[in-house]
Formats: structure tokens, sequence, C-alpha cells
């Protein structure tokens, strides 16, 4: 008979070289001294793989699975004989010793997960209820020191031994954990880009679930999203939580800020596009050019601010170009790479950035003073449990991709973009900031230093290092600094490789993380931490997940007794949903039935400006020019700043008649991007339209000018502009620039055009 994998843990069934308790030895818990048996020739030793000597394991928890290795192959049944504080056996257990098997895997996550040599040559007891208590008594007050022997077929002698020590604390975890539970593919190949570590088909396959470790079994509350949603927190008083959620188009600049509560709804009006807001006390508009996007959004200790790393401004940042408003994209400030190994498929990293604030209660976001020079990326900031402090990675900015670097084939490849962060910290003071300090112990040390978690009693700081980048990367490990900095610790809990993704419980005892210790599939480990910041080695929660799949993002949940989350329902995403299936459908040229479908999409979520907008778009294709002026109009009533959105009312208004009121909506979108040639050339060609050559001159002149005399459709439009007028004279350079630029592109239709223009003009 076989144990399955998914159901033990695999803490230590690592390489035949991993740490073991007996090395040519077996040792005793209670005076560290060599026992006699295990060193004669007839009696080997027994390798324990888990749990570790010196395991703690909280009270509440259910039965762990023992797993070992037994180097005498006569053994064909196991004794276990638990006793505590030096005295004899009290509990002795038979245990047939099963082997270990894989487990039960996910068919739709992906390949199943197969058994190496060493871990099917593993043998496994998982204690019942009853007996698991009864060892839980005898380790409360003293480590109970737990003896494996094996038995030859007659049971008459051991002929192997092994021991491990294991205590129980007496401090419950005390809350449950949020996760989220992941299929792992190959994500799509691109070199760069979006963030997309899995592929599309794998999305809606994503669970949300929370476990309460007296139970057996986790608890699904969410899942089937047509969305990616990705890093969520939850306030410390447990009544917040939020989700860096995708919008429609892969949009990542959206949020969810919902009450927790025991079934909670995702609604439209609880997610905040970050797009939507101007960084200024004066006014909620955005500018208009920005699509901007969040990373690692946290809600603050009582639900009412979200912080989060944004764009820099551009007209500040050497790095950017010239014009106004603030960087937004993802090529400019991310590092992200997918490669081709489900171990660590993706390496994702912001290389600009500043920290800006959300008041829920204002409706307003800013930027953190102390926190928003562009000269270097500030990002992964997290609340002290007071809510008066942020500590955050910073480190100087940089290009994501830097011109000639090689491309990397695996996680930690030198030819990745390089970056170091270093932990700073920086008051909050309700959003005025001040000055950041440096972390001493966290700072300054030549690693990367990164995701740092306040315990709630605001003593320490538990913080990832590795090399480079940030969070999953397989160097990173747990260290521990006093929150007012001192010398860092390495924890005893990290195991290799990959620790991340950690969580403090409410009650500040318990940390819980993420490791790649059992494989590739990141598995959702515990250490306990005392009062002076020693942890212990890291014990695994069972059962967490399919064999085949990973766990991430662990968040504790400070709920009241008796209190739970039971189910959260993504209403928000059938709009999602709706607008990609219309946008696919317009990109197939399926024009009536992209027109259906958004009409779907507009009754679920009337406000949003975007779907009116593409619906008039497609109105406009289907040829129902006057119901697209009906949404344009609408699109730019929820969104009057929007400069393509009133250029698009333009156009629509120009098309039914109403060139007056056309222009006056092209002036506006002029008046928001005063550099665009797009809507000065546009006026232009309204005023044509009505025979005003005279008037199209100016505009057009000007958008000659911002164009810099590139552009070839303005230069032609000058050109005809003054033939009309009675300026030929003028119109011929201008001609004949035109037709170089159209000659160098190699447009052959369009120079052309452009020589017979110019024919006309020389022979006027």
């Amino acid at each position: 008979m076989r144990v399955r994998l998914s159901h033990i843990p695999m803490v230590a069934i690592l390489a035949a070289g991993s740490v073991a308790l007996i090395c040519g030895a077996a040792f005793s818990a209670s005076s560290g001294t060599p026992l006699q048996a295990a060193t004669t020739a007839q009696v080997a030793a027994i390798k324990i793989d888990y749990p570790l000597d010196g395991s703690v394991f909280p009270p509440e928890i259910t039965p762990p699975t023992f797993l070992w290795h037994d180097a005498n192959e006569t053994s064909k049944r196991w004794a276990f004989e638990v006793s505590s504080g030096g005295a004899p056996a009290t509990l002795r257990i038979n245990a047939p010793g099963d082997l270990l098997q894989s487990g039960q895997n996910d068919p739709d996550a992906g390949p199943d997960r197969a058994l190496t040599p060493e871990q099917a040559s593993t043998h496994t007891w998982k204690p019942d209820v009853a007996t698991w208590d009864k060892i839980k008594h005898l380790s409360v007050n003293s480590p109970a020191r737990i003896t494996i022997k094996g038995l030859a077929a007659d049971g008459s002698e051991p002929v192997s031994i092994g021991q491990v020590s294991i205590s129980t604390s007496p401090d419950p975890v005390g809350a449950p954990v949020f996760y989220r539970d992941v299929p792992l593919r190959l994500p799509p190949p691109e070199e760069k880009g979006p963030i997309a570590p899995l592929p599309r088909s794998a999305i809606p396959l994503i669970k949300w679930q929370i476990r309460d470790i007296s139970q057996p079994k986790s608890h699904l509350v969410m899942t089937n999203l047509p969305t990616c949603a990705n890093c969520h927190s939850i306030s410390r008083d447990g009544t917040t939580f939020g989700l860096d959620l995708d919008g429609p188009r892969n949009d990542k600049g959206l949020y969810a800020l919902v009450p927790v509560s025991k079934e909670m709804t995702i609604r439209n009006s609880n997610v905040i596009h970050w797009s939507s807001f101007g960084l200024n006390d004066e006014t909620r508009a955005a500018d208009p050019a920005v699509k901007r996007f969040g990373f690692m959004s946290q809600v603050s200790p009582t639900g009412r601010y979200v912080v989060t790393s944004i764009g820099p401004p551009n007209n500040t940042n050497k790095h950017q170009n010239e014009e106004p408003g603030f960087a937004s994209g993802i090529l400019d400030r991310i590092y992200s790479t997918n490669y081709r190994s489900i171990q660590f498929s993706q390496v994702f990293y912001p290389t600009r950035g500043i920290l800006a604030w959300y008041d829920s209660k204002e409706g307003k976001m800013r930027p953190l003073p102390g926190a928003d020079d562009p000269e270097y990326v500030h990002t992964s900031a997290f609340w002290s449990p007071d809510g008066k402090y942020l500590i955050f990675s910073r480190a100087l900015a940089r290009d994501p991709y830097p011109a000639g670097a090689a491309k990397p084939e695996q996680a930690n490849d030198p030819g990745e973009t390089q970056i170091q962060y270093d932990l700073y910290k920086i008051p909050f003071n309700e959003g005025r900031g001040g000055k950041a300090v440096p972390v001493e112990g966290a700072s300054a040390n030549g690693m990367s230093n990164n995701f740092p978690k306040v315990s709630p009693d605001g003593k320490w700081i538990v913080f990832v290092q590795n090399k480079n980048g940030l969070l999953m990367r397989p160097d990173s490990k747990l260290y521990i600094v006093p929150f007012a900095g001192g010398k860092p610790r390495l924890m005893h809990c990290n195991l290799a490789p990959m620790n991340s993704w950690h969580t403090w419980s409410p009650n500040g005892h318990w940390l819980a993380f993420s490791s790649k210790a059992r494989g590739p599939y990141t598995r959702l480990m515990l250490t306990h931490i005392d009062a002076d910041g020693n942890d212990t080695p890291a014990i695994i929660v069972d059962d967490t997940t399919a064999a085949n799949r990973a766990i991430n993002i662990p968040e504790f949940v400070n709920l009241p007794p008796g209190a739970s989350i039971d189910k959260i329902d993504p209403e928000a995403t059938n709009f999602y949903r709706l607008f990609d299936q219309a946008y696919a459908q317009i990109e197939n040229s399926q024009f009536p039935e992209a027109i259906d479908t958004l009409h779907k999409a507009i009754a679920t979520n009337p406000e949003d400006p975007l779907s009116h907008y593409v619906l008039a778009t497609a109105l406009s294709a289907n040829d129902q020019e006057k119901d697209a002026l009906t949404e344009y109009r609408r699109a730019v009533a929820l969104m009057p700043t929007n400069p393509n959105f009133l250029d698009h009312l333009a156009v629509s208004l120009a098309l039914n008649g109403d060139s007056e009121g056309a222009i006056e909506q092209l002036n506006k979108a002029i008046a928001v991007d005063p550099g665009s040639v797009e809507y000065r050339f546009n006026v232009a060609y309204v005023l044509e339209s009505r025979g005003d050559f005279a008037g199209a001159i100016a505009p057009l002149e000007k958008a000659v000018a911002l164009s810099r005399g590139k552009d070839w459709r303005c230069l032609a439009e000058l050109a005809k502009v003054y033939d009309k007028t009675g300026r030929s004279a003028d119109a011929i350079p201008v001609a004949r620039q035109a037709l170089d630029l159209a000659l160098k592109q190699n447009n052959q239709q369009v120079a052309s055009a452009l020589q017979d223009a110019l024919d006309h003009y020389e022979h006027e």
C-alpha cells in the first residue's frame, strides 16, 4: 500500500543527500548522544525526513505524515515509540510503513506529477486523530522523543532505528489562511512584455481557497474567473479585502476593494481603475494618455487606504519620452520574461516606479512624498500594524530591457536585468509621507531585499533576500531583522529551493510561507516564532491542493470568532468576459455579433466609458452612424477628458452633418492633449469639408510643426490648402517634402499621388 504524496509533507523528501536526523548514527533527543544500537553492524540507521528535529506544531493542526528512509532492506514493519521528559516510552504504535505514492492529480491542471526514485522509496505513517492527540499531549510541556524501529519479519529485535524530537506549542495559529491555488502550465513564450505566468486557457482553473488548519481540507471560495486576479491583501482588522484584478484586454490597472463578509460579491462599484485618477489634490481626472497599473497593492490595517507602485512622471524622468503625464506601460517599468520550465516559469520585477496611495473615503489617489523620486524604483510596500509606517523596496531606476542584453534562458540567468533592492522605512503621516531611511540589516548588503512583512507587535520584519529581483527566485531565503534595524538572522525554517510569500498570524506566533522544497509545486509551510524572533523548522499544511497544482500568496485573515468567508462572487468579471468576447468579434469583422455582445456587457456595467466607446466604433463600422453618435456622446459624458473619445465623437458629428459640433469637440481634445498632431489635422479636415480652406491653414501648419515635418499626410494636406487659397508657390516645396518622405518609406502608391499633385501645383 502507498500513501499519496499530495496528502503528506514533502519538506525533506529531496535528494539522497538532504538534511537527515541521523548521519551514520541515531541520536537521542534527551541526551544528544548516539544510540548504541545504531552503531552496530546489525542495526541500521533510519533517516527521518519529516518532521525535522525540533519541529513545533500548532495545538490545533491535523495529524501530519511521518516520512523516513530505512537503510535496512529487511525491515518489514515499523514500531513507533513516544516518550517525553526523558521518561520511558508511554505510547507504542505498530505501522506498516506504506510507501509513498504520487497523490491525486487534477486532470485539468496539466501533466500528472510523478515520484522521483528517492520519493518512491519513502516509508510513511500518518497517526489517526486519537493517536495524534496523545502525541501532542506528550509534547506540550517538553519535547516528545519519537523513536522509529524497523522490525524484521519475525519482529523479535529491531534491525534499524531513528529518532526525532517534536513539540506542540501552546500558541494556536488562531486564524484561517486565504491563498491562491494555481495550475502550473508553461506560460506563453514571449521574450518580454505582459506579466502572463499562465496561458489564457488556464486562467479559469485558478482557485481561491481558505484553510482552517484544524480541519483536514481547505474550502473553495472562488474560481472560474475569465481574467487573471493575483496579489490580494486583507486589512489587519479583517474588515477589507483587496485584489489586483485584470480587466478587459488584459488591463492590469484595476483593483477591487470589498468589505469582508461570509458571502462577498465583487461588484463593478467595488472596482477601482487606477487610470481614472489624477495624482493631485484638485481633481480625480487622470491624464488621458495614462494606462496606469498598480504593482503589489496593499490594504492598510484599517482598510481605508491602499498603497501601490505606479509609473513615475514622464516629464521628470530622463529615461522617458517628453510627453506630459505618467509612465504607464509594462514594457517601460517592469522586467518580465518567461522560461520553459515548470519549476520557475516566469520572472517579473519593477525597475521604475513610485509609491502612490488611494484613500477610499475621499476617492482620491496621490503620490507619497519621500517615495516619489523617479530616479529610483519604489515597490512592494507593506504597512506596519499601526498604519504609521510603510516598509518598501528601493533601488536606482533603470531600463527593464537594456539594449544589447543577452536573452536569459533560466531563472537567475546573468542575462536577466540585474537589480538589487534595499529595504526602506517611511512614515505614512496620513499621506504626507516623510523621509525614507534604509533599514539596517536589510540594505546595502549586495543582495536584493524585498517583500517585508512586519510582525503584529511591531518588533520584527521578516523579508526575502535573493541575488536578483524579488520574491519567487530559486535562491529566495527568509530573514528576520528588528523593526528598528539591526543584525539580520537567516531563519531556521528555510528550505531549498525558494521561500517567499510569507504572512504573520494575527497573534504573531506563526508565520506561513510558500516553498518549492517538495518539487516544482509550491506548498504551504508554517513556522513558530517566539518573542525573541527565534523560529523553528518548517512544517507543512497538508491537503492544500492537488499534487500537480501550486499555492501562492497565503494571507492570514483576522476574522472574529465564529466568522468565516464561505464564498466570493466575482460578479464584475462577467463584464470583462463579455467585453473581451465582443472585442474578438470586432477583430474578426463580426460587427452585428459584437454589437449584440456589447449591449449585454453594458447591461452589466452601464457606467463603463470604454464599452460605450467600443460599441460606437462597432456601430460605425456597421454603417449605423446615428446610433454610433449616441454611444460616443455617452462615452464622453462618462470620461470627458479622454481626447481619443473626443476625437471620435468629433468625427461622428462631422459624418452626421454637424461640423460646428465636431470642431468644438476637437478643440476640447487639443486642450487636453496640445501635443497631438492628429486632432489638429482633423480640425483642418472638418474645416475643408465645409469649404473653409483658409481656416484650415493654421491647424495644419501647427500639425506640421508638431510632427517636425515628418508626417507626409500633414504636408500633403497643407500643400493642398495652400493651392486652394491661391498660394501655389508655397504649395510646391511642401508637396516636394511630402513626396520625399513617401519615397523614403517606399510607399509607391502615395508617392505616385503626391507626384501628380506636385505636377498640378507646378503647372498652375
